[in-house]
């Protein structure tokens, strides 16, 4: 009998990312691969990149000359965003014999039986105008969380994202697709499931990338509610214009949904925000917070926010910093700025110093973890449940309770994947 080909995985971005690279890690591994972990000699190396940053890029460059060193006759196949973005830049990089753009990144084990090392890199892409299709996949950590892909694509045009291009149109799975993938979760032990898009909110568009709201978001919450086993549900990230009340009042009364939001705000700037054709203005993104701190005030508040974008001036950071201060959200995710091409925001002036940005995200970050402190020491003293998670880091285990505050413990092997009172 012939010996498995093996196959090793690394994945760069976002909770979308990594549920596609476990669904393309299980469609291999029933085309007859065995998996490695990625720090082991392979015959395969399948790097699922981001593109949203320069840092990612300059990550898969790195971990391309990393294979190269250890397994110079092992075959490197680069799909994800970047893959779709910049194709012919990445089959420049020595090492890389593959590239599979968004259409194509799901029949890689076709490509794979066609290629042979030494060949020049092959390039599968296509116009991103073309890319329809919905492909449900989840990842599997330690059968405690899963990443539940609902969503891809995105039809917002804001002026620095390369999504839409990396990623197509808004398409989405059916209800009825995503409650079966959520009852086969539950039956392999999966206790959380955390529902990730590109643009969730905007649920409901079909997968051959029809305009039409076939179902909405509100609607697959409360089909998910239903599902037996799941004994949690968490909302990745939804834009402001789109968490609507009926959701929140829904997620307050939720058996199963955590009193848990992450919602991008980007700029507390109504200036810097229509230079960034967001479809919101602060006042909105005030009355969202301010209504789920109404009708939950344990709920946990994530909120994405970019500094250093072109024509933030040292007014408009303040605004920003000073809106922040008086939200009540529980923590921050701090990008800098960084240019990409093709985007209309490469033509906003003035464009901001280098060195003013990093200043600039430096002071939220610190803004951010006063929050985070702030958020934890209001429920000390509280009872909630922690599921912890299967991840023994030198004797210790980690977990979160409902309302998104990690708690870290001496290891118990019976606490793995259980659902624990815990005084906090």
């Amino acid at each position: 009998m012939a010996e498995k080909r093996t196959v090793a995985f690394h994945t760069l971005g976002c909770k979308l990312n990594f549920s596609e690279t476990s669904a393309i890690s299980r469609m291999l591994e029933e085309e007859g691969f065995d998996k490695k972990p990625f720090e082991e000699q392979a015959d395969v190396y399948v790097i699922n990149t981001c593109s949203v940053t320069d840092n990612a890029d300059k990550e898969c460059r790195q971990l391309v000359r990393r294979i190269q060193r250890r397994s110079p006759d092992s075959m490197v196949v680069i799909t994800g965003c970047y893959a779709q973005l910049k194709p012919k830049e990445i089959a420049e990089i020595p090492g890389v014999d593959l590239v599979l753009g968004a259409a194509e990144k799901f029949n890689i084990a076709k490509h794979l039986a066609a290629l042979t090392k030494g060949d020049s890199a092959k390039i599968c892409s296509c116009d991103i105008e073309e890319v329809s299709g919905f492909n449900s996949s989840w990842s599997v950590n330690d059968r405690t969380r899963s990443f539940l892909k609902v969503q891809d694509g995105c039809d917002y045009n804001c002026s620095f994202c390369t999504i839409p291009m990396a990623r197509g149109k808004s398409r989405s799975d059916s209800i009825a697709n995503v409650v079966n993938n959520a009852r086969q979760l539950a039956g392999s032990g999966v206790k959380e499931i955390v529902l990730t898009g590109v643009n969730l909110g905007d649920f409901g568009k079909g997968a051959d990338g029809n305009k039409k709201h076939e179902e909405n978001f509100y609607d697959l919450v409360r089909a998910l509610d239903e599902v037996d086993g799941i004994e949690r549900y968490r909302i990745s990230s939804i834009e402001p214009n789109l968490l609507t009340n009926d959701i929140i009042a829904f997620v307050a009364n939720s058996r199963s949904f955590m009193p848990h939001f992450h919602i991008p705000l980007q700029s507390g700037s109504n200036s810097i925000l229509s230079f960034m054709r967001r479809r919101y203005k602060r006042e909105l993104y005030a009355e969202r917070v301010a209504l789920i701190k109404q009708l939950m005030p344990h709920c946990a508040i994530g909120a994405d926010v970019i500094v250093g974008f072109p024509g933030e001036d040292d007014k408009a950071f303040q605004e920003t910093f000073d809106f922040l201060h008086s939200m009540d959200v529980s923590y921050l995710h701090v990008f800098t700025y960084s240019e990409r091409a093709n985007t209309v925001a490469l033509d906003i002036k003035p464009v901001v110093p280098v060195h003013i940005r990093n200043e600039r995200n430096k002071a939220l970050r610190n803004l951010s973890y006063m929050k985070q402190q702030y958020f934890h020491q209001q429920h000390t003293g509280e009872t909630r449940k922690v599921l912890f998670e299967g991840y023994d880091k030198a004797g210790m285990m980690e977990g979160y309770t409902d309302n998104y505050i990690r708690i870290s413990t001496p290891w118990r092997a019976e606490w793995v994947n259980e659902l624990v009172d815990w005084t906090i």
